[in-house]
């Protein structure tokens, strides 16, 4: 399998392209502001092919180049239908602070959808680009939030591409328009602790990490309960 990750713009969104590997089709993870230049290189780097791009979430820093990714290409793009209206109206789920942030970039803000945007349901089971992927619909930093789940074989450990419902040491925050702190305990009890503690955890900001270690260490899994408010994404 081939993942190739990456963080991008001014929020440091991590954009994957995974793909089982060179001269395949691949898959593009939450394209965010900034994040064409490198999947254009990871694509002419291993000959790959997109065929579709999957967002783990509505929210803008993740999903700021999917028009363009997509229209270039003639992909569909992936999103829980919870977060649809946040393509035709980002500016409403922003932090005062993301707006500010947005205003002093000055250009156009993205707004509008791909031609071809399809529905994520929890427990749908993706066949795209040779891979198989199991959608978790893990509400909390956002009402649609999902995770996109691939089982371990031939070796390799399961996967697991978090978006911002799981960092390493932390958790999306859940002060935002559509954010929900006791969904998101909901969803980590039921949808990251029971998972294997070698699954490899590709998260939305930050660095990749095991749920093991996250078991381990992170706070808002070893004890479930409030805890300061997180800081990371919008």
């Amino acid at each position: 399998m081939l993942v190739v990750g990456f963080p991008a713009g001014p929020w440091g969104t991590n954009c994957y392209v995974v793909a089982t590997g060179p001269g395949e089709q691949c898959l593009v993870v939450d394209p965010g502001k900034d994040s064409a230049p490198g999947i254009e290189e990871a694509v002419r780097e291993h000959g790959l092919a997109p065929m579709a791009v999957l967002l783990t979430h509505g929210h803008l820093d993740h999903t700021w180049s999917v028009v363009p990714v997509c229209g270039a290409r003639g992909i569909p793009a992936y999103l829980h239908p919870d977060d649809r209206g946040m393509l035709t109206d980002p500016l409403g789920s922003l932090s005062a602070q993301a707006s500010a942030m947005v205003d002093a970039m000055g250009g156009r803000l993205p707004v509008g959808e791909p031609d071809d945007v399809r529905p994520l349901e929890d427990g749908g089971v993706l066949e795209l680009a040779g891979l198989t992927l199991v959608v978790d619909h893990a509400p909390g930093h956002t009402r649609g939030s999902v995770m996109f789940r691939r089982a371990g074989e031939d070796g390799t450990p399961p996967l697991l591409l978090s978006g911002d419902v799981l960092f390493e040491g932390s958790i999306g925050r859940t002060d935002l328009p559509g954010g929900d702190h006791a969904a998101m305990l909901r969803s980590l009890a039921t949808k990251v602790l029971p998972l294997d503690d070698d699954t490899v955890v590709l998260p939305g900001h930050g660095g990749t990490t095991t749920i093991g270690r996250e078991r381990a260490a992170n706070p808002f899994l070893t004890a479930l309960s409030e805890t300061p408010a997180p800081t990371r994404g919008l």
